[in-house]
């Protein structure tokens, strides 16, 4: 059975940086794509961003590429998700989720697995 387990929200200050952590058991094959999606209070859950396992690529949503950047740990069978330059806009319960297979989906119901919701809260 697959599970992710996140961790790393906190608050932190307009400017800061977080970095966030999904660790995922279960998968016996690397044919996956990993994602992080978010929702703010009161918004819909929206898609951040995604990696391929098998290719190390990866996509993200306009809003946060060139401060979001995600990234794997093959041995840990981690997937991260570095933010810098935080805005209070990026308040919001952040979300782990994966696939099988090995393409890029960016709705919330082309993904198999979910984790908990790690809060990340960014004062003004």
């Amino acid at each position: 059975q697959v599970e992710l387990v996140v961790s790393g929200g906190r608050l932190v200050q307009a400017g800061d940086s977080l970095r966030l952590s999904c660790v995922a058991s279960g998968f016996t094959s690397s044919a996956r794509t990993m994602a992080w999606f978010r929702q703010a209070p009161g918004k819909e859950r929206e898609f951040a961003a995604a990696l391929l396992w098998s290719t190390n690529l990866t996509y993200y949503e306009d809003i946060v590429e060139g401060r979001f950047t995600i990234s794997r740990d093959d041995a840990k069978n981690t997937v991260y998700l570095q933010m810098n330059s935080l805005k209070p806009e990026d308040t919001a319960v952040y979300y782990c989720a994966a696939m099988h297979g090995s393409y890029i989906g960016y709705s919330l119901d082309e993904y198999s697995y979910w984790s908990q919701g790690t809060q990340v809260t960014v004062s003004a």
